[in-house]
């Protein structure tokens, strides 16, 4: 259900929806920042994925709290910190080689295509218990198709 119009020709999504450029320099300057941090903070430099993954499940934690708080200013700042915690681990990974921010956008926004069928696709349902069961069904099937097929498989490591 792709829908091209002169502002997102080829995209998938409404138009409507695409961010601002103001929005999107404000995203470009902050990954700008982390990874100019990463060169020329000594703390910033050393971290490792080891070294700061306990950092993300306590801010994991603090979004949770904010949210059981119904404190909306708090929330705004916990989740901005998650967000830095992605981007971070994304740096760190592209400076190993590994991968990169933008693989992680990719691949997740093709899993929300991908998942949601109702909204992207042939099928349709207004009902949120169905779009669940659907999302888990396609899960399923995703893992099943992950599975490898070596004779190896199932034999410790």
């Amino acid at each position: 259900m792709s829908t091209s119009t002169p502002d997102a020709p080829d995209k998938i999504y409404e138009a409507q929806f695409a961010e601002s450029p103001e929005r999107l320099e404000a995203y470009a300057d902050f990954v700008a920042i982390v990874k100019q941090l990463r060169r020329d903070c000594p703390w910033d430099r050393e971290q490792t994925h080891e070294s700061v993954k306990h950092l993300l499940i306590e801010e994991a934690y603090e979004v949770v709290a904010a949210v059981d708080a119904q404190d909306w200013d708090e929330l705004a700042e916990e989740l901005g910190d998650v967000f830095l915690h992605v981007l971070f681990h994304s740096v760190i990974a592209e400076e190993e080689g590994r991968f990169t921010l933008a693989d992680v956008i990719e691949a997740e926004t093709d899993k929300l295509v991908r998942r949601h069928p109702h909204v992207f696709g042939d099928e349709t349902s207004d009902d949120a218990d169905e779009v669940a069961a659907s999302w888990e069904e396609i899960k399923q099937q995703e893992k099943e198709e992950e599975e490898s097929t070596s004779v190896l498989d199932g034999v410790p490591a």
